[in-house]
Order: C-alpha cells, then structure tokens, then sequence
C-alpha cells in the first residue's frame, strides 16, 4: 500500500491519470492545487504525489516545475500519460438556460476557446484550481456552467451538455511521480533523466554551452525550458529532460560537463519513459 496526494478535488484528470498506476490498496488524497499536492509529500502525509507536467497542446505546468526545481529535494520515479476530453456541463435543473459564466482551469479553457467562442461569445470565464474544482463549485451555484473531465460530472450528479468540445483532437497530459530522493529506479531501455540547470549570471551563449555537453555524448533532448529562479532579473534556471538512464556512460558525462558549467544543478530523476497516450 502506498500513499499518493493528488491535485484535486475528485473526478480530475490527475485523479484519472492516478488511478492508471495505482491499485485498490493504495490511498489516494485529493489536495487543493500542485504545491499541496507536493507538500504533502515533503513534510510526510503522503509517500508520492502525482501532478501534471506537461500538455501537448498548452505546454508546461510552470507551477510544477518551479516547485521541482526550487525547494526541499523531491525526484520524480515515474509518470504516465492520459488522453484529455473536456465537456460543458450544468446543474441538471439548468438545462436549456442560459449560461451566462462558465467556469474552469486555465489550460481547459485555453483549449476550449474555439468552442465557447463560437457557442457562448458573450460568457464570462472563471478561473479554477482544477477543472474539478469547477464542477464542484457548480453545484454550489458560483456560476453556471463547467468544463471538466466528464467522470467529473458523474461524480457531482451534474448534466452534461455537450462533449469533445477541446479546439484539439488527440490532446494528452504528461503526469509525473514524485518522492523524497531513494533508490533510483533500474534501467528499463526506455528512460528519461530530468534536472534543473542552474547558470550563474545570464550571458549570450549560456543555453548553447548546457546544449553542447549533451551533443557531444550524442544525448537526445526530450524537452527544455527556461525558468526564472525569483532571485532577480537575469537569474535563470532550465529544466531538461534527456533520453536515457542516469547510468548510462553518455547521460552521466554529459550531466557531469553540464555541472561543470553551471552554478549548480539539481538531478529530477532517471525513470521509465512511456509512450504518449492514444
């Protein structure tokens, strides 16, 4: 049995993703937003926590990155991936009335503008913790409709009225596994190494020298983006993903050159990669 936080409430995407990798035993808590979640895992409620990382269509979840680079130490030893639908969904006494304010998370509205563009142009957009947390507040009348994930619907006995209303077809969220650092998880063939880089003063170049240390051991690069480190202006930091296990010979030297460069860097974790969700 293990214990995992979760960014809630019930009936998120998180939530589906979770319950992908996880057995009746396990404990799941639903908490507020990412940095609960992840707290909950540093003073010790829970054993892990997963959180999202990465949309394919809205890109990066700042807030998780920020929170894996920054802070006490946590590494990710796992993630998964799910394909994401969102539904509009009202009060099931509110069919056919109109909607006049839909609420919902950032990235699901940033992924359904076409959809309300067209259907509800004069609607007021409310921004929630998750889109969970939308359908919950729908039942407590702050607005008239949601978008969320339809198993959210069911859960909060709300009605939905319309489906696959994403501007994307094939939309899926990266979701990763994070824990107190241990035993780094053995080499499948197919894994990923993450870490935080963290230059000194910015200066032309900078990306170019970590990019290098990578292209000279012929490492691929999965992903990279750039982060403020909330000292200063001109104090960045990156978070890449390579191709390949810690203990490969060509990821360990190239993290070694990029430590070499940097004013320090963080290891995120070496974990078994999956394939994108269909």
């Amino acid at each position: 049995m293990t214990s995992y936080a979760y960014l809630g409430p019930s009936g998120t995407f998180t939530e589906a993703a979770l319950r992908k990798i996880t057995t009746s035993a396990d404990v799941l808590t639903p908490y507020a937003n990412v940095t609960a979640a992840i707290n909950a895992v540093r003073t010790g409620q829970a054993e892990r926590a997963l959180v999202p990382i990465e949309n394919s269509v809205e890109g990066v979840v700042a807030r998780t990155l920020d929170e894996l680079a920054t802070g006490e130490p946590l590494v990710v030893c796992a993630e998964t991936t799910i394909p994401v639908s969102f539904a509009l969904m009202v009060l099931p006494e509110n069919v056919g009335k109109p909607i006049n304010k839909i609420a919902t998370h950032p990235h699901a509205e940033s992924q359904c503008r076409m959809y309300v563009a067209n259907n509800y142009p004069e609607a007021e957009m409310v921004e929630t913790a998750s889109t969970a947390a939308a359908a919950k507040g729908l039942v407590d009348g702050n607005y008239d409709a949601a978008i969320a994930a339809e198993i959210a619907a069911e859960k909060y006995g709300l009605k939905v009225i319309a489906t696959d209303i994403g501007d994307n077809n094939g939309a899926v969220t990266r979701f990763v596994v994070v824990e107190k650092p241990g035993k780094v998880p053995a080499p499948t063939g197919n894994d990923r190494t993450s870490l935080a880089a963290f230059i000194g003063i910015d200066h032309a170049g900078a990306l170019l020298e970590i990019l290098n240390e990578f292209a000279k051991q012929d490492v691929n690069l999965t992903f990279i983006q750039s982060r403020p480190t909330g000292l200063e202006l001109g104090h960045y930091h990156f978070i890449i993903d390579a191709e390949g296990h810690i203990s490969d010979p060509r990821v360990h030297d190239a993290i070694e050159g990029v430590r070499a460069i940097c004013e320090d860097i963080r290891l995120l974790g070496s974990y078994p990669r999956v394939s994108a969700a269909k």
